[in-house]
């Protein structure tokens, strides 16, 4: 049942490897190892008396849990150790084919198994620990495998050191225990795996409706969410904060001379260049079209002009993959947690025309609204 129960599943990872984005790496692996491995429990049932089916079991289920490390490896970004991989299924295909021929010893087979079977779990357990986020199925996924590799470990020292029957296909309570908890904790380590593929699958389509696809910055809807955020921290730390419109000059006309590839180009470049001129608190977003907006959190308009000056003086160097291109920017600094965002916009897109109007490659500043707004307060 153990076994039909891993088939399905491994049915269920591969059609997730199919469907979830392709941000979300490892899938295809574990699928993978979950038909090695119940390729190999069968081929160790049908063995009979020939020594050489059971050897090559062994080896199909090695390459099934190396999979399984390789597809974690891959989950979290880190380079697949294929080395400990083939090192892993050549070791058992020769020791074990030693001590089963040449010096025949089932404890000694049973500890060496068990000795690379718990390397492998290991280095899964090492890259989990490392680049996991700490999150409840990170600690839920390594402590599933962190059980499977005690039982592994457990067998392989009760192999050589006590009279314990480790026999599998024995009628010992050891036997009996052991495989109840390893094939239960196969499929279990596979939830474990899917419940952080899940998250990172949350987290992927949140990323993605909170970020313009081509530029890689905000779109309208992350920006409103930080500017909430920023915002409630301006209210409650009585600070300032500013925004910056910035429109592409003439973008139409890089469209209709270079083609909307090259136009694409300078979109990513724009973003790309802002992002360097502003600090780590600093967001920008693309509001739709050549249009950008930046905000500077706990910036008053002296502090936010140095960077407006920093950001288009960046913009107008000359970059080889672009054609050159210049910006008009305008700038709002909100000195009053009453003035709504929509205000504040308004005011940011009055700036920037006035930019338009004034001959472009420039900056105007919006003019304050702190009076009107805490008089109408007081009425």
């Amino acid at each position: 049942m153990a076994t039909l129960m891993a088939a399905a599943m491994s049915v269920v990872l591969y059609s997730a490897y199919l469907n979830f984005p392709k941000e979300i790496h490892g899938l295809r692996e574990w699928a993978q190892a979950l038909v090695l491995l119940v390729s190999g429990v069968v081929l160790f049932a049908l063995h009979g008396k020939s020594d050489i089916v059971l050897l090559f079991s062994n080896v199909v289920m090695t390459w099934g849990l190396g999979l399984m490390m390789i597809g974690t490896e891959r989950f979290y970004q880190v380079r697949p150790s294929w080395w400990i991989f083939h090192s892993s299924w050549i070791l058992i295909a020769v020791l074990l084919a030693y001590w089963l021929w040449i010096t025949p010893s089932f404890s000694i087979r049973v500890a060496l198994s068990s000795v690379v079977v718990f390397i492998l779990h290991a280095r899964a357990i090492y890259v989990i620990l490392k680049h996991g986020d700490y999150h409840f199925s990170m600690w839920f996924f390594v402590t599933l495998m962190t059980i499977e590799s005690m039982m592994v470990g457990v067998r392989g020292v009760l192999a050589v050191t006590s009279n314990s029957d480790v026999n599998l296909l024995g009628a010992g309570t050891f036997a009996s225990l052991y495989l109840a908890t390893a094939h239960f904790m196969t499929l279990m380590m596979t939830v474990g795996f899917m419940t952080v593929c899940t998250r990172r699958l949350q987290i992927t389509l949140e990323r993605r409706s909170t970020l313009d696809p081509l530029t890689q910055t905000l779109n309208r809807r992350g920006f409103a969410d930080i500017y909430a955020k920023e915002h409630a921290l301006m209210r409650r730390e009585k600070t300032f904060l500013t925004m910056l419109n910035i429109d592409i000059d003439y973008f139409k006309r890089i469209n209709d001379n270079h083609g909307h590839a090259v136009g694409d180009r300078v979109l990513v470049d724009v973003a790309q260049m802002i992002a360097k001129a502003l600090r780590v608190s600093d967001h920008v977003a693309r509001f739709g079209g050549e249009e950008f907006v930046v905000l500077l959190p706990a910036t008053g308009l002296d502090r936010a002009l140095h960077i407006t000056e920093r950001i288009q003086s960046a913009l107008c160097t000359a970059r080889p993959g672009v054609p050159p291109y210049t910006v008009s920017i305008g700038v709002a600094c909100q000195t009053s947690a009453d003035e709504s965002l929509d205000n504040l916009l308004i005011r940011a897109d009055k700036a920037l025309y006035c930019a338009k109007e004034r001959g472009r490659n420039r900056y105007e500043v919006a003019a304050e609204v702190v009076q009107p707004l805490r008089a109408a307060a007081r009425a």
